[in-house]
């Protein structure tokens, strides 16, 4: 078994949404990015990804390849999961913390979820998505953007005998 821990944050920016776990969530600003600057799902991919020692995110989806220019972070986790799988390893399961002082993220946290666990083809009970703040400190506290931590634990899919 191998850990993966993965860390990503983003800039609050005006007309953009704010995607986080592949959930749309009603906010005045979103995020900054190249792709739809989903954090979540970076901070996992980049966890698992990490786990089976394969690079980072941006390594495999450059943000210098107009192919990803606002591209899904759904399709992003999905191909990170296909890219192990080539590689003998599942995901066994999924921790994650978004730290953000606004919006309220409690209220998505079941959709996020679920997201995640199609994409990792996971039970839900394997994929946790908490959420925090900073309690008004740094560049989380003062709402110029947010962070995710996230950890994974993967398994080889063989084992040898």
């Amino acid at each position: 078994m191998r850990i993966g821990q993965g860390y990503d944050v983003h800039q609050f920016v005006k007309n953009r949404p704010l995607i986080l776990g592949g959930v749309n969530i009603p906010h005045e600003k979103g995020l900054a990015g190249h792709s739809d600057a989903d954090a979540l799902l970076h901070a996992i991919g980049d966890a698992i990804l990490g786990a089976a020692a394969l690079g980072d995110l941006g390594k495999h989806f450059p943000d210098t390849d107009p192919a990803y220019a606002n591209f899904s972070s759904l399709l992003l986790l999905r191909e990170i999961y296909e890219l192990l799988l080539r590689h003998n390893y599942t995901v066994v399961n999924v921790d994650s913390t978004i730290v953000t002082e606004a919006p309220k993220i409690a209220p998505h946290i079941e959709a996020m979820r679920k997201n995640i666990a199609q994409c990792l083809k996971l039970d839900i009970g394997a994929v946790s998505v908490k959420a925090t703040t900073s309690e008004k400190m740094g560049f989380v506290g003062k709402g110029y953007g947010l962070a995710v931590h996230a950890i994974v634990l993967i398994a080889p899919t063989t084992t040898d005998v």
